[in-house]
């Protein structure tokens, strides 16, 4: 049996931030799942997240054409970094925490070089948003 995803987020390198939140939220009316300074999460429908990424900040940086980081929102990080292994997955990394953005996450590519990111949210007003948990404990 596979492990469970709560859910998806497409992330995109931008040069321009501003711009591409300006693109995305204001001309495109997705809404603000959070802000977390560099990386803005905006909701395009229930489960499915864009996050629109500041290129000098992110795992990955601009290029021409495009480049993408495909994230798999999960509490079974151990058991997808196991899954991931098993499959042969290129750059597998360890799993890190990262305090400033409220996460535990992992990385490695698929055979056609795409970079996966599986990653749990800590912030109990974040797992509300992304893993669907049961409202209590938000910030207002």
């Amino acid at each position: 049996m596979r492990p469970s995803v709560a859910g998806t987020i497409v992330n995109l390198y931008y040069a321009d931030l501003l711009r591409a939140v300006a693109f995305w939220r204001d001309a495109l009316g997705f809404p603000v799942a959070a802000d977390q300074g560099w990386a803005v999460l905006l909701e395009l429908c229930p489960g499915s997240f864009l996050g629109l990424v500041d290129g000098a900040k992110g795992y990955l940086r601009p290029k021409e054409g495009s480049a993408v980081l495909v994230t798999l929102v999960t509490d079974e990080l151990s058991a997808w970094r196991e899954r991931l292994r098993a499959a042969g997955a290129e750059g597998l990394t360890a799993v890190e925490r990262r305090e400033d953005l409220g996460i535990e996450r992992f990385f490695c590519r698929d055979p056609g070089g795409y970079a996966i990111e599986v990653q749990r949210f800590l912030r109990p007003w974040d797992r509300v948003t992304f893993h669907g948990e049961p409202v209590g404990g938000a910030p207002c």
